[in-house]
């Protein structure tokens, strides 16, 4: 509510300075007409009138002829209608103004709710494996009976805490570069095995884990872009495939030229998205706001992962869209130029 109040503030604030501005070059070219209207109607008047004298010399003298007159009716005539003009550009001016303030203020205002979201997301992603830390260690330690059996699998239970906080906050370190960041990278040709084939490496472990196949059918085509980008872009969207895949399942990665780009698939045999959570896997902390339990998480879960995602491909002028459909796994697709036709800033 105070945020609110706050930004009606503003708006109003920003409106008046609108429309003060407006209205001061509205009467400053009122006053310059003004003067340069009066003084035309000077000369003309008093053109006329010498002509008058000049071919009727009976009418010199004669009180029908008054140009003082003549012309402070004119002056009158001319200050009444930039009168009318000034107050109907202060109408039109107003209306204007307050569009205008709103048209300036709204990005604002929604980076400002975003901020506040993004802050709150932040402190419960953060509160979670803070609170299981706290507890496991008070647990342990009021148990006067613990073993080094016991007090190992509470290290172990506090290192995995730890681990997830420090993934959340250099997931929070990777956005803020990113959203801070300018496109002024040198991109260059890179081979698209090779960066799926660099992506695959530092997954080997966790799909191994699960006892998970990754099939990579990519054999040539390039892509114009930042190596170290698209390698965390491609780990990105394997890791999500690993994550939300049956164990003893496969991986599916190919690669396709569309067009002036290249198209990058990525298709696992999980449990897929719901309709209604699909538009929603790139906003910041989704899981947050849409799953907040483990079970739920673990089929719905997208946290920053594909923010992260999204925000690479934007960079590099690409596009990136999920497929899916509930109970049959899901596929990424991937749109990056090629390097004959891509540009760079």
């Amino acid at each position: 509510m105070k945020d609110m109040s706050l930004f009606r503030s503003a708006t109003f604030k920003l409106t008046l300075w609108y429309l003060a501005i407006i209205m001061a070059i509205s009467l400053m070219f009122s006053v310059v007409i003004y003067h340069f209207a009066t003084n035309e109607l000077t000369v003309g008047l008093h053109h006329q009138t010498e002509r008058i004298y000049n071919n009727f010399p009976i009418f010199e003298g004669s009180p029908f002829l008054r140009p003082g007159n003549d012309l402070a009716v004119g002056s009158h005539h001319i200050l009444s209608r930039l009168v009318y003009f000034n107050i109907l550009v202060l109408l039109l001016a107003g209306i204007a103004a307050y569009f205008l303030a709103r048209r300036t203020l709204e990005p604002i205002e929604a980076a400002h709710e975003r901020q506040k979201r993004f802050t709150a997301d932040v402190s419960h992603e953060l509160r979670t494996p803070l609170t299981s830390l706290k507890m496991n260690n008070e647990v342990t330690l009021m148990d006067k009976q613990a073993d080094k059996k016991a007090l190992r699998e509470t290290l172990e239970s506090n290192l995995e805490d730890a681990g997830t906080m420090e993934m959340l906050i250099n997931n929070l370190l990777r956005l803020t570069k990113l959203d801070a960041q300018q496109v002024t990278e040198h991109f260059t040709a890179l081979p698209v095995d090779g960066v799926i084939t660099q992506a695959i490496d530092q997954l080997k472990v966790k799909a191994d884990a699960k006892q998970i196949t990754i099939n990579n059918s990519v054999t040539s085509g390039q892509v114009l872009g930042d190596r170290d980008g698209l390698v965390q872009l491609l780990v990105i969207l394997l890791d999500n495939a690993i994550k939300y895949s049956p164990a003893s399942t496969t991986v599916q990665i190919k690669a396709k030229q569309a067009g002036a780009s290249i198209e990058i698939s990525v298709t696992d045999e999980g449990q897929g998205i719901k309709p209604e959570v699909l538009p929603h896997v790139f906003d910041r902390f989704y899981r947050s706001n849409s799953a907040r339990t483990r079970d739920t998480a673990s089929s719905e879960g997208f946290g920053l992962g594909l923010s992260i995602a999204k925000m690479i491909t934007d960079r590099h002028r690409g596009t990136l869209t999920l497929s899916s459909r509930y109970g049959h796994g899901t596929t990424a697709i991937l749109l990056l130029p090629a390097p004959a036709t891509a540009t760079t800033d």
